[in-house]
């Protein structure tokens, strides 16, 4: 069954963004946690979605804001119960995404035992690319995904390294939560996650597919 809406602007009607932590070794070993025998998801809302030409905007009760590169994953159709083996014909395309995560705040939140929407829900948390069809990434387990901060690169990795693969993650949420067409998946990130400061420029891509810039910017207070 086609889609009825036009995929390529999946930011625009997508309902869900659900996010997929530790779901690469190295970095949850560098964020010092245990590896996780089960896949670890959270939310974003989709007042989170950002496109190049605007800034990521640092929240005003952020000190530690820090980048985390993902190969997103988009709805082609609901999903509800599937099983592994149907999984990958729910899946419409690809984006390159970022997580970006109030660090300081989400280890707070760790401590007091709270949610992580303040750490991960912000405006503009979640920079996207173009959506490319599914048809011109043939096995997206075999991708390179990198971020480059000011020309230096801090992250890079191969989804072949991810710890549940993307069938495995599609049938795993969608008895969880019904999926919908438009919907987006952030599916981890490998190792590398820094901070980033007003005036950096973000740089990230997959392989050589495609590639986005944001600048990061402060968010004033009340705004």
């Amino acid at each position: 069954m086609a889609s009825s809406r036009p995929l390529p602007r999946f930011w625009e009607w997508g309902k869900n963004i659900v996010c997929v932590g530790r779901n690469y070794a190295d970095h949850a070993k560098e964020m010092g946690s245990s590896l996780p025998t089960a896949p670890l998801f959270f939310l974003k809302p989709s007042s989170a979605y950002l496109r190049e030409g605007s800034p990521i905007l640092r929240p005003h009760y952020c000190k530690e804001l820090h980048h985390e590169v993902e190969l997103g994953v988009v709805m082609g159709r609901r999903a509800e119960d599937v099983s592994q083996e149907a999984a990958m014909e729910h899946v419409g395309g690809y984006a390159l995404c970022l997580d970006m995560t109030a660090r300081d705040t989400q280890e707070e939140c760790k401590k007091k035992g709270l949610p992580w929407t303040l750490a991960k829900g912000f405006r503009s948390s979640c920079p996207v690319s173009d959506f490319v069809p599914k048809e011109k990434i043939p096995d997206p387990h075999k991708l390179k995904i990198w971020l480059k901060v000011n020309g230096k690169l801090r992250q890079e990795g191969e989804t072949s390294s991810m710890i549940f693969s993307i069938p495995y993650l599609i049938s795993y949420i969608s008895k969880v939560i019904t999926l919908e067409e438009g919907d987006l998946i952030l599916t981890g990130t490998p190792a590398g996650v820094g901070s980033v400061q007003a005036n950096d420029e973000i740089e990230a891509g997959i392989s050589d597919v495609l590639s986005m810039r944001f600048k990061v910017a402060e968010q004033k207070h009340g705004s």
